[in-house]
This record gives structure tokens, C-alpha cells and sequence, in this order.
């Protein structure tokens, strides 16, 4: 066979090789793109909906019998996610903003001689989440709203309670910061996330059906714990919702304060206050240890002389509590 005949047989080769090596990669990503874990085909056109705040003219409608019930119904329990190698993290969240929850417990990967918390003596993030949940759903008494966060998230409580005031928590809420991942619609776990009693009723339920929402993940890559729980309350019927003030803008933040005004002077330098965050912010992620000190004095403690503050609903803390 001629030098020329048997080269052209090789290139032919090696190119029905990469012919057939390409079929297969594009059939290997038409598949993945096709496959959504834990997901059902009937969910895929919902949309996150928009849960706002109640408005002062609104409130203004309501009797102060109404206004007091309210305000004594509304009250939170707080599952925060530690582990010992952030330990000052943990001391902060346990010295600051936890201090307001009607119940704040911490929820630990192992056991820290340093601080108390409940030892789940679990490494994988997911499975630890599961099981926090679990148990601040059978040990919530009477509580009837859940606040999940990290212990780098600063959380204002009382604005939390002002978001959910209206909302019945018998109906299944699931909301915070809604992100969008593909089809998927999660809650950020950055910045929070909120769910009602009967939301978290209705996880722990699924969390027994191993196919639908298994506890150490069947799918060919690994989910982060937010889009794992979005993925499980689909099942249920739970959708995440975007939490806003009355204005439309969103309460939970990704960012810490500094970081948002930062943004704002850039973008809005004509109104930097206006275009940096809420008046009613429920949450701030990514804050230092000493940002959140500095939180703390700033939201609880500093006030301007003769400048009162006039609001028509106020949540006092829990009995016993130390809170500022």
C-alpha cells in the first residue's frame, strides 16, 4: 500500500475515533442536561413568588387588641448551622443577633468543650442540616416559625417577625433570598432561610422517602444543602419565595452592609442610601466577627436625642431573655 493510501486511512481513523468520542460526550450532556435529581416534570414552570411585608397603612386598619394577639403569636425559633473551626464566629452569633430569637439553638458537626450547642456528630453538610431540622421540629413547643442560618449571617429578628406578621403558619412558607438555578427555585442559605411550621411538617415527612430526598444524595454531582432542601420541599409542594418590605425590595442581603453601600455608591452615587439596601433588612451575610459588634450598636443601642420612634407593633423578647 502506498505512504500516501496508508496515511489517509489513518486520519480516517483517528477522525471516525473523534467522531464517535464526540457522539458519545454530546450524549453524556443532552442527558445530564435532561436530568433534574429529585425534581418532578410537573414542577418545572413555577416561578418564586414575592412575599411582602405589611405596609404601616395597613397596620394602621388594625385594632390594638389585633396588633398585640399578633405580635405575641409571632414568634421564632433559630437553627443555626456551627462547627468548632469557626469558633468565633459561633461566640459572635451566640453574643449578638441570637439573643433576640424566642429560641436559638446551635447545631454543631462535633463536640466544643468552648460552647454549648447540640452535637450532631455529623461531617457531610446535608445530612447535618437534615438532622438540625428535624430536631427544632420536635422541640419547637409552641413556636411556629424557623429561621435557618449560618453564624456569618447577621439577622435582625424583629424584622423578620414584621415580614411574617400577616402569614398563617399553618400554610407551607419557604422563603429568604430566591435564587434560580436551572429549574430549580431555592432560598439562599447565605442569607437565611425562613419556613413555617407547616413547611418544616412537611420536610421532616419527605426526609422519610429515601427515593424522593435521600439523605446522602443519589445524583451524579454533589448539591449544595440549599438546593438540596428546595429539591425536597418541591415534593411537597413548598416553593421558595422571595421575601420583600413594601417597596419590593429584597430584606434578605448576600452581603455584608459595607459591601452593599459600597455597590450603591458606585451605581447609585445621587442616592446611596436609597440604592443600598431596605429600611427593613432581615438579614446581612459575609459580616466579620467585629462588623457584627458593630451591627449590634448600631440597630439596638444608638438612637438620636429627641428623635422618637413612633412604631405602631412591638415584639418584646422572650422571658429570661438578655437581649438588647
Amino acid at each position: 500500500m502506498p505512504a500516501s493510501a496508508a496515511k489517509m486511512l489513518s486520519e480516517g481513523g483517528s477522525f471516525m475515533k473523534g467522531m464517535f468520542v464526540g457522539s458519545l460526550f454530546c450524549l453524556v450532556l443532552s442527558f445530564l442536561g435532561s436530568f433534574s435529581p429529585g425534581i418532578e416534570s410537573h414542577t418545572e414552570d413555577h416561578h418564586h413568588h414575592h412575599v411582602k411585608a405589611a405596609s404601616k397603612d395597613e397596620l394602621k386598619q388594625l385594632t390594638d387588641n389585633q396588633v398585640q394577639e399578633w405580635s405575641k403569636q409571632v414568634q421564632v425559633y433559630c437553627v443555626i448551622m456551627v462547627q468548632p473551626k469557626i469558633l468565633v464566629y459561633w461566640a459572635t452569633a451566640m453574643d449578638t443577633w441570637s439573643k433576640h430569637c424566642d429560641k436559638a439553638e446551635f447545631y454543631t458537626s462535633e463536640t466544643s468543650k468552648a460552647l454549648e450547642a447540640v452535637d450532631l456528630n455529623e461531617k457531610d453538610d446535608w445530612a447535618r442540616l437534615r438532622k438540625a431540622l428535624k430536631h427544632a421540629y420536635e422541640n419547637a413547643g409552641d413556636l411556629r416559625w424557623f429561621f435557618v442560618a449560618q453564624p456569618t449571617t447577621f439577622a435582625i429578628v424583629e424584622n423578620l417577625k414584621y415580614l411574617v406578621l400577616a402569614k398563617n403558619p399553618d400554610e407551607p412558607f419557604y422563603l429568604g433570598s430566591a435564587v434560580k438555578s436551572g429549574e430549580l427555585d431555592y432560598v439562599s442559605f447565605d442569607s437565611g432561610i425562613v419556613l413555617s411550621y407547616e413547611a418544616l411538617k412537611r420536610l421532616v415527612e419527605v426526609f422519610e422517602d429515601k427515593d424522593k430526598c435521600p439523605e446522602r444524595g443519589h445524583s451524579l454531582w454533589k448539591m449544595s444543602e440549599d438546593k438540596q432542601l428546595a429539591v425536597c420541599l418541591k415534593y411537597k409542594g413548598v416553593f421558595a419565595e422571595n421575601g420583600e418590605d413594601t417597596h419590593g425590595k429584597s430584606v434578605f442581603n448576600s452581603k455584608s452592609v459595607d459591601s452593599l453601600i459600597t455597590d450603591s455608591m458606585r451605581d447609585n452615587p445621587n442616592n446611596v442610601v436609597e440604592g443600598c439596601c431596605s429600611d427593613m433588612a432581615v438579614t446581612f451575610s459575609g459580616m466579620s466577627p467585629n462588623q457584627m459588634q458593630v451591627m449590634m450598636f448600631g440597630v439596638y443601642r444608638l438612637r438620636p436625642y429627641g428623635h422618637d420612634f413612633h412604631d405602631s407593633l412591638v415584639f418584646y423578647p422572650p422571658e429570661g431573655s438578655d437581649n438588647d
